[in-house]
């Protein structure tokens, strides 16, 4: 006789798929029907399930930085709104300080009503980089804002769809209603239905699931899919050994944390105690981020094929002090904590457990634009060399999993040409295992727009470990038309006129090992 108190192996690896595939699935409708070239082209967006008490079953393989924080956003609906919640509302939500990453990461919330419409027992989410959300500069990704506010409108559980019926004229005096509007609300409010559509063949693949294998069977198979990946982190857990670092970044910043091995309970205590205090710049990391960057580093030591989930969080105390740059008080400006930051929390961590040396550590942020256009792109780098492995050339490593905009839609969609796009030889770091190169750039501009770079790594190189070389440091510099060149610094806003080049540089990875 078949019960639902012990997993069956077999079923286990059936339920684990089944919830992936759904969370994959949400994730191909949202590509095919968004409008921005940000969530069609480059893939800036997570889709994801979630138990009835919001924490994270299953995931595509998205975004690590949506995906470790997305659970928090979904609690925050649940606390707030919870009394209210109906069949047919999805809400919306990008709040830094309730579950959010930065304001252009845009989340849909859907709560999944059972048969009778009474209860809820399942949420889907997805969430999409939004083009432009607002803010004072185009893209909504300013380098040197130091309030929130300066970067974009805030949704805060805000009702998107009520009882089916999309609230198209709310949505659009939410948009505009702002010292900093957004420049593009059609743009918005295509992607916002993309990612309402996605949920909903979230919502018909979870009731089919329902109907084929009943309620109860499918809600312990939730339970046991997390205890699954529980597990695998714990036995992970168990190989390692205590350690600390500090790490410094380009604005001086210093993010200090020190991992502390149980091998009694197999669990891992995480202090980031003595990183600095929030900072008057944009590159503080809400809690959810910090605590996505902590999720996904543990994740990657599992060799087991387990989603992400919240069951690989419980081995896991994690200690933030409030008011520090990875655990800010609003209104603390964050748009570069979710990219930037993220990425640095990432190679502390690898440091101090002395498993891999750093990848570029920066998303290299770059986004032009006017009025009419708004353009955003993340720019690959080398990533780090490990004990047994060698760093690789020219990919997006660690929080962000984005593609690069394919030249021919980028010169379609926007006035611009991409000169040039390639490796950028020795710039890795040397070592038993060298880090990978970093990229080089050069998008020419068409139309006068505003630029930005939002990166780091143009001071501080990729650290390399066990005497391994440190990567090379990224440069950020323009060409003018004149032949003049302007070199910048690691954050910078330049008004760009025909005929100028943008020319972008990024940091190779350490290495790993002393040469022999």
């Amino acid at each position: 006789m078949y019960t639902t108190s012990q997993p069956d192996p077999v079923r286990l690896e059936i339920f684990k798929n089944l919830y992936q595939f759904i969370a994959e699935q949400m994730g191909i409708v949202l590509q095919n029907t968004a409008a921005s070239v940000n969530i069609k082209e480059r893939l800036d967006f997570s889709c994801a399930i979630f138990d009835y008490s919001g924490l994270l079953v299953a995931n595509a393989p998205h975004i690590p930085v949506h995906l470790g924080s997305m659970s928090e956003s979904v609690r925050s609906l649940i606390n707030e709104k919870n009394d209210t919640l109906k069949p047919g509302n999805v809400y919306l939500s990008n709040n830094p300080y309730n579950g959010g990453t930065h304001l252009p990461d845009v989340t849909t919330i859907t709560p999944v009503f059972d048969e009778d419409k009474k209860q809820v027992i399942f949420y889907v989410a997805s969430r999409g980089h939004q083009a432009d959300i607002g803010g004072i500069t185009p893209g909504s990704m300013p380098p040197h804002s130091t309030t929130v506010e300066e970067e974009g409108i805030i949704f805060d559980n805000f009702l998107l769809v009520e009882e089916g019926n999309f609230r198209e004229p709310a949505v659009r005096e939410h948009l505009s209603n702002h010292i900093y509007p957004a420049r593009n609300p059609n743009q918005n409010i295509a992607d916002f239905k993309a990612q309402i559509a996605a949920n909903e063949r979230g919502v018909i693949e979870l009731r089919k699931m329902v109907s084929q294998y009943k309620l109860d069977t499918v809600q312990a198979y939730m339970k046991f899919v997390q205890s699954n990946a529980e597990e695998s982190v714990r036995k992970a857990i168990h190989l390692l050994k205590d350690g600390s670092f500090v790490y410094a970044m380009d604005n001086g910043a210093i993010i200090q944390v020190k991992v502390t091995i149980s091998q009694e309970s197999r669990s891992a205590r995480i202090d980031f105690t003595g990183t600095s205090e929030q900072l008057n710049s944009n590159f503080n990391a809400p809690k959810a981020v910090t605590q996505a960057a902590v999720l996904y580093v543990f994740r990657t030591l599992v060799d087991d094929n387990i989603p992400l989930n919240s069951g690989c969080l419980n081995p896991l105390e994690i200690i933030i002090p409030s008011g520090c740059m990875l655990n800010p008080i609003y209104p603390a400006a964050v748009v570069a904590g979710n990219v930037e930051t993220s990425q640095t929390i990432v190679d502390a961590l690898y440091g101090a457990l002395g498993v891999m040396a750093a990848s570029q550590g920066t998303m290299n942020n770059f986004t032009f634009g006017n009025e009419q256009y708004q353009y955003y792109e993340t720019i690959c780098g080398g990533s780090g060399a490990g004990i047994d492995f060698d760093g690789t050339d020219g990919v997006h490593s660690h929080m962000t999993n984005s593609r690069l905009t394919d030249p021919e839609v980028l010169e379609t969609r926007y006035p611009v040409l991409l000169e040039s796009f390639s490796l950028r030889p020795d710039s890795g770091g040397k070592g038993k295992h060298s880090g990978g190169n970093g990229v080089v750039r050069r998008i020419r501009f068409l139309e006068p727009m505003t630029a930005n770079i939002l990166s780091g790594h143009r001071v501080v190189p990729p650290f390399g470990l066990n005497g391994g070389e440190a990567g090379i440091v990224g440069r950020n510099w323009i060409q003018r038309q004149n032949g003049i060149e302007e070199n910048l610094d690691s954050t910078a806003t330049v008004e760009m006129k025909p005929g100028d080049v943008f020319v972008i540089e990024t940091p190779g990875g350490g290495g790993f090992g002393k040469v022999s």
